[in-house]
């Protein structure tokens, strides 16, 4: 696969509420409910201000469409000077399927849906993407804007299997959604997503997605690039944020995590399949990048159902990018 079906593949993203949401008046809600989480909707109706912490508030038009993928506390609402609710209060956690009406309805709706990941290591894949994605879903976004419409539909008027298809439509949604994004505004961000966007980065990405078990050097991604060593390897850690070796390590150790969560492959055998010519050297690299050896990674998130011992895990990741 591409490198973003890789990732979300790795992330398995499941559609856990897919609702409309109704308000009107002066109205605001405090998204508190989106660690380990992606939230995915789309204006269909009016505008409405999105605040995400630490950044400035920005107006969300109508027929436009914002992703939510890194965690942190959002607020939502009618305007910026509007105290806002706990949507966790507000909110029925078992709305999914239905139309929310807030304050009587009638000045804004939203479709869409919040996403479970089914990854322990949802924050080291999601934390450098940017905060807030915002795309338009008119004009050329045919495939974006009939997935909304279907979804609409089907929350308007329920039928037997609607809750279903609402949920398969939401990962449609989520999918062209980044895809937009990644051809219209990655290119000033910086991390894996963003690398996406750079045609030559991305085909360095591919390459080490399809085959991560090769022992790639700088100057075989660069000549896959089509371009020259030194300029490669400068390019890519400018827009992944970290150089394509280290890049191609930790993609390789969150293949294993994988693998040691939940397939019954030996750590030898993992090691072969992923490159490592011994066990003591994944063993070594796994240690370096997610913080303790594999065998107790193994361990610890089997007895932790989907749980990660995610604080040594994110100091490896952020020192591997600085």
């Amino acid at each position: 696969m591409d490198p973003l079906s890789d990732v979300l593949a790795l992330l398995k993203p499941r559609s856990y509420i897919t609702a409309g949401f109704d308000a009107g008046g002066d109205w605001a809600l405090e998204l508190d409910d989106l660690a380990g989480r992606i939230k995915c909707y789309a204006v269909v109706k009016g505008s409405c201000w999105l605040t995400v912490a630490g950044d400035a508030p920005v107006l969300v038009p109508e027929n436009a469409c914002f992703v939510l993928p890194t965690g942190r506390t959002a607020v939502i609402g009618s305007g910026t000077d509007v105290e806002p609710a706990l949507a966790s209060a507000v909110l029925d956690p078992d709305r999914s399927g239905e139309v929310v009406t807030y304050q009587g309805g009638g000045d804004v709706y939203l479709v869409g849906s919040r996403f479970e990941a089914g990854s322990p290591h949802v924050e080291l894949l999601l934390r450098n993407l940017p905060p807030l994605m915002l795309v338009e879903t008119s004009g050329d976004r045919a495939r974006l804007r009939w997935s909304i419409e279907l979804m609409m539909e089907e929350l308007r008027e329920p039928r037997p299997g609607s809750a279903l298809i609402a949920q398969q439509l939401a990962q449609m949604m989520l999918v062209q959604a980044l895809r937009l994004y990644l051809t219209g505004h990655a290119r000033e961000d910086v991390g894996w997503f963003a690398a996406l966007a750079d045609p030559r980065m991305h085909a360095a990405l591919s390459a080490m997605h399809a085959d991560p078990a090769h022992s790639w050097t700088v100057r075989e991604l660069a000549t896959t690039a089509g371009m020259s060593r030194s300029t490669f390897a400068e390019r890519f850690r400018a827009r992944a944020g970290e150089t394509p070796i280290a890049y191609l390590a930790r993609w390789r150790m969150m293949l294993a995590a994988e693998r040691l969560q939940h397939g019954d492959d030996t750590i030898a055998r993992i090691a072969g399949s992923l490159g490592y010519e011994s066990e003591h050297a994944f063993n070594t690299a796994f240690k370096r990048i997610l913080g303790m050896p594999p065998r107790r990674y193994a361990s610890f998130v089997r007895s932790n159902g989907s749980g990660a011992p995610e604080a040594s895990a994110t100091r490896s990741w952020h020192a591997g990018c600085s």
